[in-house]
């Protein structure tokens, strides 16, 4: 698959609007022997089954999150990507810009860092 594409609908996975499901979803995104890691889970989790674990709440908590790609470099083993998300929290919607370093592996995401940073929310986390 095309790499812009493949982003494309990963991003677009990541926006549940309610589906309880959503986390299996986008986990079918992720290659079994994953690493993933964000802001909020610095060591990060090894295994689909485990972000699997990590995604289910998150995605609950947060159904309306949008993430969009702005610029996408690719990399040797997948790319650099510079995001925008926009999250819900409370009455106010918050526009956050990041990068992942996303790593594929038979069309699979073997390794997602995700960074940003997180005093945009201050006090409050989105998940």
């Amino acid at each position: 698959m095309e790499l812009e594409k493949l982003i494309e609908q990963w991003l677009a996975a990541w926006t549940s609007e309610e589906n309880r499901n959503q986390y299996k979803v986008l986990a079918d995104f992720y290659h079994e022997n994953v690493f993933y890691s964000d802001p909020f889970l610095t060591e990060g989790v090894k295994g689909k089954t485990s972000l699997s674990a990590y995604l289910r709440p998150l995605l609950r908590r947060n159904p309306n999150w949008i993430w969009t790609a702005e610029e996408i470099f690719p990399t040797a083993k997948g790319c650099t990507l510079k995001w925008k998300a926009r999250i819900p929290i409370g009455e106010t919607t918050r526009e956050i810009y990041g990068c992942d370093i996303v790593e594929i592996e038979s069309s699979k995401l073997i390794r997602n860092e995700v960074y940003f940073d997180v005093s945009v929310f201050k006090s409050e986390k989105p998940g």
